[in-house]
């Protein structure tokens, strides 16, 4: 029963994320946190073998250095670097092919949705203070949409998802 409401926690943290990045352009650091912290539990209560969670530390970490290299070139957020980091460790090396490629894909859908969205004029922006914060074309990309929309559609696959939803 505790391993359910694990389970949860990537979710649930991966939509906060999304949220988060989408209303302030920033991914706190407590979540990608929250997911590190949550992981190993679960995987000792599924009966991920210990290989195994070793491979997904080994996705995690990879993922990260990657990230770092893309934030210190300019390329990608700090934050969107650790979320992607964490979310690579839940979803491990044998999704994380599938994983990038998702996150690709819609976060170039995204990249472009916004795009065209910022070439509305101002006065057809309507709605809350983070829907101008994006119309501005200064202003990143939110792009912890796109990780936390491909966590969700790669995470079902994992074999942490299937030890514990059997």
């Amino acid at each position: 029963m505790v391993a359910y409401g694990l389970l949860l926690v990537f979710p649930a943290v991966m939509v906060l994320a999304a949220l988060s990045d989408l209303c302030t352009l920033t991914i706190p650091n407590r979540l990608s946190l929250v997911l590190i912290a949550t992981f190993f539990p679960l995987a000792f209560l599924a009966g991920l073998p210990l290989e195994a969670i070793g491979m997904h530390l080994v996705a995690g970490l990879g993922v990260l250095v990657v990230g770092f290299i893309l934030f210190a070139t300019g390329t990608f957020g700090g934050g969107d670097a650790k979320l992607l980091a964490a979310g690579s460790l839940w979803i491990g090396v044998a999704q994380l092919p599938n994983f990038l490629i998702y996150v690709a894909i819609i976060g170039g859908a995204l990249a472009v949705g916004i795009l065209i969205y910022r070439r509305l004029p101002e006065t057809a922006v309507v709605g809350p203070d983070w829907a101008h914060r994006l119309h501005e074309k200064q202003t990143g990309i939110p792009y912890g949409i796109a990780i936390a929309g491909a966590a969700l559609l790669s995470f079902p696959a994992t074999e942490l998802y299937r030890l514990i939803a059997s």
